[in-house]
């Protein structure tokens, strides 16, 4: 018979597995779109000082905040069956690599008001997090979890579950745990030539790929391009198709031209 060995999960790697089982009862609908980020990247790159130094990620963080704050629906939640709450403030929650126990776990970070905030200071946080220690009794990282949210860990899966529905059914306490926004970067962590489909409990989340060389037609010259993968689910309870691709078409807009660069 074959060795093996057994590993213990984390204890966050539970709540992962209840946001994908409520997470696919949600009527997202999925966009899979590229970007070309070739001149915005430049621009980026000329921010060389440690001190006004900018992440990709985080520019892209403040670029989707802007064109949400424009397009608020994309980022409303559901109330019973005729009503939307629409946050003023755009809450991003970000998940960051972290280490437990030597194993590597995805952990969420509130970016509040990043619509306000600039691409510096979000590029900080997210460094901030980065080297935040994490403890097993951590949930989401830079909050103070309760007694109340520990206790989460210990329930039985069908009530863990009912925890979720209840959470998404107030909207204002959702809201204030987990944001209106959620972004996964898995460029920020490996290289992916292509989209991955995410799952989650957001009215509105994105899953940030990887950016590859291509060719692309430039004024009728083809002619090579970096382009970014990216995956957008939105609430199609919320808002319809063609809000949905107004949306698109806005944010396809501010990223290619460098938006706040």
């Amino acid at each position: 018979m074959s060795r093996y060995k057994t590993t213990r999960f984390p204890a966050s790697r539970i709540a992962s597995i209840d946001v994908c089982d409520i997470g696919k009862q949600k009527h997202h609908v999925t966009a899979l779109i590229e970007l070309d980020v070739t001149e915005s990247r430049k621009r980026i790159k000329q921010h060389k000082t440690e001190k006004n130094r900018i992440s990709f990620t985080a520019w892209l963080i403040k670029v989707i905040s802007l064109t949400i704050k424009e397009h608020e629906m994309t980022a409303a939640f559901l109330k019973g069956k005729r009503q939307a709450f629409v946050f003023e403030d755009v809450n991003v929650s970000l998940l960051v690599e972290k280490e437990s126990n030597g194993q590597k776990v995805p952990m969420p970070v509130i970016i509040e008001k990043a619509h306000e905030a600039d691409a510096v200071s979000i590029t900080r946080r997210i460094a901030d997090a980065r080297q935040l220690k994490l403890s097993e009794k951590d949930i989401v990282l830079q909050k103070k979890s309760g007694k109340w949210e520990r206790l989460y860990y210990h329930l039985p899966g069908f009530l863990r579950r009912q925890v979720w529905k209840f959470m998404l059914k107030h909207p204002r306490l959702v809201f204030s745990k987990m944001g209106n926004v959620a972004i996964t970067s898995i460029g920020m962590m490996g290289n992916i030539k292509g989209w991955f489909i995410p799952i989650s409990v957001h009215p509105i989340c994105f899953g940030i790929s990887t950016i590859t060389k291509k060719p692309l037609v430039i004024n009728d010259q083809i002619t090579i391009r970096e382009v970014l993968s990216m995956t957008i689910l939105m609430d199609h309870d919320v808002i319809d198709g063609a809000l949905m691709a107004r949306f698109i078409s806005d944010l396809t807009k501010n990223i290619e031209n460098g938006k706040e660069l």
